[in-house]
């Protein structure tokens, strides 16, 4: 097995440990699970960052192209940020119960997905503007899968304030938290919509070609953007914006990785291969 390839497998099993740490650190209320869990994440984010390194190293080609390495960069950000969150507000320690299991299901699908790296670059993804896509939508991936870890969280808390539900921030604080990260996905997936309008327009001279991505990108976005609007003009609170957190991520993968990968389509200028 190539160093590559190996690495990559090492990766999604210590992200399945994590995975597996945390749940069942919930079920057992086991703070010690859940210390297996974060470190198993941390130690799975290392070889991670080697394979997508070794892959860039190999040709100079950007590492997001295929959807391979789409989920792959995608599952290193929200991996990331999510490492942070641990190390810097202890108190949210079982976040990762709907992280990581999250980030093992897609990086073991990008697993399966795995091609030979490109030799050359399509001339549609040769613009600087496919570097502030990426950027956006990975930050704002990772930032709304960390507003639905702490959609759960508030939810478990709001159903039972003891043993581990009583180690966590309060409601409010909760609430918080994933108001903030919504916000920061909000503003990062719209830097993903108007980057990708200006890289398509240098592509084929049009903003917007109501292509199947572009079309779910955008719900996506209004889907984060009606969550603001609840809270900041209704005043939504609580359990029924950490619901509405939860639901809008699977909204978010559809259209992130679901679309390009079930339906044939031209996006940006080149053709996404499912063979």
């Amino acid at each position: 097995m190539k160093p590559e390839l190996m690495l990559f497998w090492i990766a999604v099993g210590l992200y399945g440990v994590s995975a597996f740490s945390y749940i069942f650190g919930l079920i057992s209320i086991s703070d010690k699970l859940f210390t297996v869990g974060l470190y198993s994440a941390l130690l799975g984010f290392i070889p991670q960052v080697a394979v997508i390194a070794l892959r860039w190293s190999a040709t100079g080609i950007s590492p997001f192209i295929s959807i391979s390495e789409s989920l792959t960069l995608g599952v290193l950000m929200a991996v990331l940020i999510f490492l942070i969150t641990q190390f810097t507000v202890k108190r949210l320690r079982p976040l990762g119960v709907l992280v990581m299991p999250v980030a093992f299901i897609l990086l073991g699908w990008a697993g399966t997905l795995l091609k030979e790296v490109a030799k050359t670059l399509a001339p549609a993804l040769q613009s600087g503007w496919i570097w502030v896509h990426i950027v956006g939508a990975t930050v704002g991936f990772a930032s709304v899968l960390i507003a639905a870890g702490l959609g759960l969280l508030y939810l478990l808390k709001e159903k039972n304030s003891g043993g581990i539900s009583s180690r966590l921030p309060e409601l409010a604080t909760l609430d918080l938290y994933s108001y903030r990260y919504i916000s920061a996905g909000f503003i990062m997936y719209g830097l993903m919509i108007v980057s990708g309008c200006f890289w398509s327009n240098q592509v084929k001279g049009d903003y917007w070609n109501w292509d199947p991505v572009e079309v779910w990108s955008l719900v996506s976005w209004l889907t984060y953007g009606i969550y603001l609007h609840l809270r900041i003009t209704f005043g939504w609170r609580g359990k029924r914006l950490a619901w509405y957190a939860i639901i809008a991520l699977i909204a978010m993968i559809v259209s992130y990785w679901g679309i390009p990968f079930t339906v044939e389509t031209f996006h940006s200028g080149f053709r996404i291969e499912h063979t």
